[in-house]
């Protein structure tokens, strides 16, 4: 891992960071990258040599702790400190992940909109005409291959390359489960049936079809074409989205099937990331006929299970007015199976979202407490709750303080639910 000086740059390839994700409140980098530092910026790349991490330095940068991130779907993350522990108490993290479109608007302004940002984009740019330009004589091979795949991987290429994911899982996911913050959002997104059941009213990032299936071959073809897509990067990945919107809804088989074939296929095993995870999302319906074959499956599997179910509301004023085709009964008794196998089940964990907005009707916050409070005899560590604010939410100062409030009085853990495409 020995640096290279190169003009008024300075190049590492290949640094190791932790193997494993953890919460730490100063930034961290995981897996195997590459980097080069310019002036008061260091850009850090994956090992197929796409642009990963800008991190700032000195004047010129809103914050030494922050740092610029981009995803598989060209997305950039503006990851802001937040104050530490107040970040901590409304996320479950030390950072609070700023987007560059319209979500999480309760934590303070765009940070796109500075000029601290433009000036690291600008940085960019101005790295990658330098480095088309080096004399590359004397350059040591492993550098020079380095300095050849970030040409390669320009603006252009990484935007051509997202568009390559889309179109291999038929479309951007709208929306990755909550939990998976757990892995910094890195997951390996997998479509193994289209739609929901229900494309509720209030929702903002349904795709409006029905359910779906996708065939066991549909499947397969799509974990083969993201093998050669991440390529030499999966490596740095451990775990997988299976979509969209009500993949427990698809039953064990299919479950089952590309959980296995994705871990086999991408070779996760081999990942430098440990303790693989699986991500989904399901609906009342779904968890409410899942029956314990399909939770004995998971729990034997290779990864830790993750299943986030949109509850919404207990009450049924509330579940008539959002448009949510269910009543409270069938809601409260989808909240005491997630509890039943939160506690049956060491490697599976389900978390529930809930509703928060100012036009909702004034029985619907008593009937997520008297679930998440009354009818829990003392605190639960295991199964988050996740309060998703709706567009009209009011004060943001009166958000947080009822926030506050709420979680003060649950016997859960309870974290504002940060919406994040992929």
């Amino acid at each position: 891992m020995e640096a290279h000086s190169i003009d008024n740059l300075t190049i590492t390839c290949e640094k190791q960071g932790a193997d494993n994700y953890i919460k730490i409140s100063y930034p961290f980098r995981y897996g195997k990258y590459s980097e080069i530092k310019l002036n008061n910026y260091t850009f850090q790349f994956n090992l197929n040599g796409e642009i990963k991490t800008i991190l700032g330095r000195g004047e010129g940068w809103l914050d030494a702790s922050e740092w610029l991130k981009r995803n598989a779907g060209n997305d950039w993350t503006y990851f802001a400190a937040g104050g530490y522990t107040g970040a901590y108490d409304f996320t479950g993290e030390y950072y609070v992940p700023c987007l560059p479109y319209d979500s999480n608007g309760i934590f303070g302004h765009n940070r796109f909109d500075s000029p601290e940002v433009a000036r690291a984009f600008a940085s960019w740019h101005q790295l990658i005409d330098q480095l088309s330009k080096i004399n590359k004589t004397g350059i040591p091979p492993k550098v020079n291959n380095f300095i050849n795949r970030v040409l390669l991987m320009g603006p252009e290429t990484l935007e051509q390359r997202a568009q390559d994911l889309h179109d291999i899982i038929g479309g951007r996911v709208s929306v990755l489960p909550p939990d998976t913050r757990h892995v910094e959002y890195d997951v390996i997104p997998l479509t193994i049936a289209d739609g929901c059941l229900y494309n509720c009213g209030f929702c903002r990032v349904k795709t409006g079809n029905g359910f779906k299936l996708r065939e066991k071959k549909d499947i397969l073809d799509q974990i083969h074409q993201l093998k050669r897509l991440y390529d030499k990067d999966s490596l740095n990945y451990n775990s997988i989205f299976l979509g969209q919107h009500d993949a427990l809804f698809a039953g064990t088989d299919i479950i089952e099937f590309a959980a296995r074939q994705s871990y086999e296929i991408l070779e996760l095993q081999n990942s430098v990331m440990k303790h693989p995870k699986l991500f989904l999302f399901g609906s009342v319906d779904s968890l409410l006929r899942a029956d314990k074959s399909l939770f004995e499956m998971l729990n034997k599997l290779s990864y830790e299970t993750f299943i986030n179910i949109g509850l919404e509301s207990a009450d049924p004023e509330t579940l008539a007015q959002i448009e949510k085709p269910l009543t409270g009964e069938k809601v409260t008794r989808a909240f005491k199976q997630m509890m039943a196998i939160n506690k049956k089940y060491n490697k599976v964990e389900i978390s529930a979202n809930f509703l928060y907005g100012t036009d909702l009707p004034e029985t619907h916050m008593p009937s997520i407490l008297d679930l998440t409070r009354n009818q829990l005899n003392h605190f639960h560590s295991k199964g988050t709750i996740y309060f998703s604010p709706l567009e009209n939410i009011g004060s943001i100062q009166e958000v947080k303080n009822k926030f506050t409030e709420f979680k003060s009085l649950c016997r859960m853990p309870v974290y504002i639910y940060l919406i994040q495409r992929l």
